[in-house]
């Protein structure tokens, strides 16, 4: 029997008790990847904390402290805020396109411009998104979620925030809002006939969407992934380094901060989107092979807590979330050797860069509030209140 069953109902609200509820095994191995992070970072600025590695570990410091305040929220506050969240998130993501709002960096308008700062929608909807589908889902019946016409919602929901992020341009976060919002879909039921459909359709129209719909600088990607030889000094450059540094490493890698490709900076990139392949050249296959054995860890731990959870709302909302954090980890690995094009999607907690982090701590602030709170009812209905 666990402690929270025996505690009586009122005790269950005392911050204390609460406290004793976290998953220490799930914020150990957040701190572990965190902390191969840094180390990463350090070696490949050879052998300096600056510029990523102490900042790294400042952002991770902060970013902690909020997913433990936010594991203290009720599910219930997160169930009530799912549709402001989501419905937020969305009007940020349009105002970016609004002349003197949306900031244009290395050719995507992804940020907004609030003067004292800047901030990307697209990484904010990753949350919103897994709270409203497991907000609408938690109200619907089981043939509404397995087969119905009212499956338009969530699709529409899903709809909206991809065509939103894919017009910036950013591929990466829109293939991310997709396929979270997919599997949270299958998670809920989904008809099996639905899923045969819709994969076909996709498949159909992965050529004509690549011909005609991606910029011209995707398309070279999808292209370079195909074929990266034939352009080895131009746009197969960062796939050949990144493949040379991995293949160089062997088995058990050249040594902490002795990997050649990354401190000759050959690696490109090195320090954000291919710093697992910084990791397979210093480290070797044993070492690569025990960093995703930690992000298996973290995946399989918060499956289990969504098992845990009472509510349909917290099974979907962690599930969602661990869904994110396992396609970050997947594209990011298929990206890095080679198996998908590059499309800029970071490895959690290792690359550097705040906002990932901060999206993907925030995730974890919810899965550690369904650990915590997995006892707690919520209401039916999808409605906005």
């Amino acid at each position: 029997m666990t402690a929270s069953a025996l505690t009586r109902p009122g005790e269950r609200d005392r911050l204390t008790v609460k406290f004793t509820q976290i998953d220490w095994r799930l914020l150990v191995l957040l701190c572990a990847i965190a902390g191969m992070g840094a180390a990463m970072l350090y070696s490949v600025a050879q052998g300096s904390w600056e510029p990523w590695a102490a900042k790294h570990l400042i952002r991770f410091g902060v970013c902690l402290a909020a997913m433990l305040a936010l594991s203290m929220v009720n599910l219930k506050w997160w169930f009530h805020l799912a549709y402001p969240a989501y419905f937020g998130s969305l009007v940020l993501l349009a105002a970016i396109e609004v002349p003197g709002l949306g900031y244009t960096a290395m050719g995507a308008t992804r940020w907004l411009d609030l003067g004292v700062t800047r901030i990307q929608p697209s990484e904010l909807m990753k949350i919103a998104l897994v709270l409203a589908l497991a907000r609408w889902y938690h109200g619907a019946t089981a043939q509404e979620a397995r087969f119905h016409w009212k499956l338009i919602y969530p699709a529409l929901m899903i709809g909206a925030p991809f065509a939103l992020v894919a017009h910036q341009p950013d591929l990466g976060s829109a293939l991310l809002l997709g396929m979270t919002g997919a599997a949270i879909m299958f998670a809920a039921g989904l008809s099996w006939k639905i899923i045969v459909v819709a994969g076909g359709t996709v498949l159909a129209g992965v050529w004509p969407f690549i011909q005609f719909v991606m910029h011209d600088y995707q398309r070279d990607r999808v292209l370079t992934f195909l074929n990266p030889e034939a352009d080895p000094s131009g746009e197969g450059y960062q796939i050949m380094q990144s493949k040379i540094a991995m293949g160089s490493g062997g088995l058990l890698g050249k040594g902490y901060g002795l990997g050649s490709q990354s401190q000759l900076e050959f690696l490109p990139e090195r320090h954000t989107d291919f710093i697992f392949a910084a990791v397979s050249e210093e480290f070797g296959f044993v070492g690569s092979f025990g960093m995703l054995l930690c992000y298996l860890g973290v995946i399989l731990i918060s499956l289990r807590i969504a098992s845990l959870s009472h509510s349909h709302f917290g099974r979907l909302a962690t599930a969602g979330v661990t869904a994110t954090f396992a396609l970050y980890v997947l594209i990011n690995g298929a990206m890095v050797m080679g198996l998908a094009p590059v499309v800029g999607v970071p490895m959690p907690l290792m690359s550097n860069g705040g906002t990932v982090m901060l999206t993907v701590m925030i995730g974890f602030g919810l899965v550690m509030a369904t650990r915590v709170h997995r006892y707690v009812e919520l209401p039916k209905g999808n409605g906005l209140f």
